[in-house]
């Protein structure tokens, strides 16, 4: 069973989480809090393995509980739903301990997505949240054309289907689907690829991925 816990000023929108969630057999809502301080004192005796956070700003103190969350549980796994598009508050929340984000229109399927994929150890970041990331990345003036890698070398042929694939934006589910494997195979899948390339977060798989041909953009 997966233990979530939201985090939401509005009791309504926990409210609406929770059941949002209610049909996942494998995955309980524990609790609901309306500031990190209250979740960090009801934390104590309960063992929560992915936090929900519901920001609606693009504040500092945002990114502050983060980290104070991210050094208080080391093994929480932090999901941020954001409903404010800034590339740098994104980026502050993941160097902070976010290890998920979603964007303001995500659905079930794709929050149900994001639990698993965190709880199995691996990072999501919704699609649009990735083409946040890769425009300002791709519009950076100091990027180094000379920085070519050849390490894509050591993936296996699987390997480059899935790193393909995930790179232009397909869920792990639907990665799944197209080549006919289990979810849990996609994750395992990637976590080679970002072992053989040494690459730490997904973001910067997508990146390796543009800088080295591996997909194109429109």
């Amino acid at each position: 069973m997966i233990r979530v816990a939201v985090v939401d000023k509005h009791p309504v929108v926990c409210d609406a989480i929770k059941a949002l969630l209610l049909g996942a057999e494998d995955i309980e809502v524990t609790k609901s809090c309306s500031t990190t301080n209250e979740f960090i004192r009801l934390h104590v005796n309960d063992n929560v393995h992915v936090v929900l956070a519901i920001f609606y700003t693009a504040d500092q103190q945002n990114v502050e509980n983060i980290k104070l969350l991210s050094n208080r549980f080391p093994k929480l796994k932090i999901l941020v739903l954001s409903m404010y598009r800034n590339e740098k508050f994104i980026l502050k929340l993941i160097k902070a301990g976010a290890k998920g984000h979603l964007s303001q229109d995500t659905d079930r399927s794709e929050i149900l997505e994001a639990i698993y994929t965190l709880r199995n150890g691996y990072e999501f970041y919704a699609k649009t949240i990735t083409n946040i990331l890769l425009s300002s990345y791709l519009g950076d003036k100091d990027i180094d054309n000379k920085e070519k890698e050849s390490r894509q070398k050591d993936l296996s042929p699987r390997e480059m289907e899935v790193f393909k694939l995930f790179a232009e934006g397909l869920s792990n589910r639907h990665i799944a689907e197209k080549l006919f494997i289990s979810v849990r195979t996609v994750e395992t899948h990637k976590n080679n690829i970002m072992k053989k390339i040494n690459l730490k977060t997904t973001v910067d798989l997508v990146k390796f991925a543009i800088k080295n041909n591996i997909i194109e953009l429109d």
